[in-house]
């Protein structure tokens, strides 16, 4: 499930990448199957609980049972251990919230993507020199589409996943596609509280088709 052509050719063709953390291991189960009853084959699990491991390694069991295809990254991954913790139990790939040369290293010897996270044109280069292709602009509620639009021409061979700051409308999204990235993050807009709350799967299913189809609209008008 590691191979980097079609993990990269997925979050590029997908134009959305979920991402989510819960410390019950049912809910974590759940959402990821009305992610992938969406037609999303992948998902970025987030580091941040006390359960991380053990909903991972229940994620990755449920996948390998009943959701072939489906892609599960870590995220959050901050240091080589945790790097190499993730890849040994079976992350497809890796998403940190900074640049990290140890991860970076990791991965390359796993050979698993790293999707480090930069907010500045000098981040952008070091990762890029560093061999990374896609990398992820966080926070993008503070550095806005003109940012991307701005950094754009400099950096023609990265392609960028913006995370934070995206809405669920037309309107946000459209503006982040019309700046240059490739793709959108997407956490507590997309999985909200309510449907957490409420267990409301199959509105979680409803509203990422209906992202899935505005971001396809949004691609296709701006070719």
């Amino acid at each position: 499930m590691r191979d980097k052509e079609i993990i990269y050719n997925r979050i590029k063709s997908e134009g959305i990448l979920p991402l989510f953390y819960h410390d019950d291991t049912e809910v974590c189960i759940a959402v990821t199957k009305a992610l992938f009853k969406a037609n999303i084959s992948i998902i970025e699990f987030t580091n941040r609980g006390k359960n991380a491991i053990k909903n991972l390694q229940a994620i990755i069991k449920e996948r390998d049972s009943s959701m072939p295809g489906l892609h599960i990254g870590v995220g959050t991954v901050t240091n080589a251990d945790e790097a190499n913790l993730f890849i040994e139990l079976g992350a497809d790939f890796l998403v940190s919230p900074f640049f990290d040369e140890s991860v970076n290293k990791a991965a390359v010897k796993a050979k698993v993507p790293y999707f480090p996270g930069c907010m500045t044109p000098r981040e952008i280069h070091l990762a890029a020199a560093a061999g990374c292709t896609i990398i992820k602009l966080f926070p993008g509620n503070v550095l806005g589409p003109a940012f991307v639009e701005a950094i754009r021409p400099l950096f023609n061979n990265i392609d960028f996943i913006v995370t934070g700051g995206v809405e669920t409308n037309q309107e946000n999204i459209a503006s982040w596609f019309q700046s240059g990235v490739s793709a959108v993050g997407l956490g507590s807009k997309l999985i909200t509280k309510n449907i957490l709350a409420n267990k409301d799967y199959n509105s979680l299913t409803e509203v990422a088709v209906s992202v899935k189809a505005l971001i396809n609209q949004i691609k296709n008008n701006n070719r």
